[in-house]
């Protein structure tokens, strides 16, 4: 683990590509807090959610390891392949599904 996500560099800006949990919402299952690929811009359900799609997500994409939380009022991000949770100053705030 590093003190510094080594990641920043390869983020775009991003849409999200469902206003939930876009794997969820396929299978009809419930999620409990989204997030949000910072390559991609795929939305994936928590890791306190029972499919994880999230984490599912970087899994099958590696080269996509940066996500921000999509809720309301939460601004953080996580680095997968850095394992690190941290903010980035200056940064626009977080979109967040309706």
């Amino acid at each position: 683990m590093t003190d510094a996500c080594t990641h920043l560099d390869s983020v775009a800006e991003v849409d999200p590509s469902s206003e939930g949990c876009e794997d969820c919402l396929r299978t009809g299952d419930r999620w409990i807090h989204l997030r949000m690929c910072q390559t991609c811009g795929h939305v994936g359900c928590c890791d306190s959610s029972p499919n994880r799609h999230a984490t599912a997500h970087f899994h099958a994409h590696p080269d996509h390891p940066l996500i921000r939380s999509y809720e309301p009022g939460e601004d953080w991000w996580w680095c997968y392949a850095d394992e690190l949770f941290f903010e980035v100053p200056g940064a626009p705030p977080s979109p967040s599904h309706p």
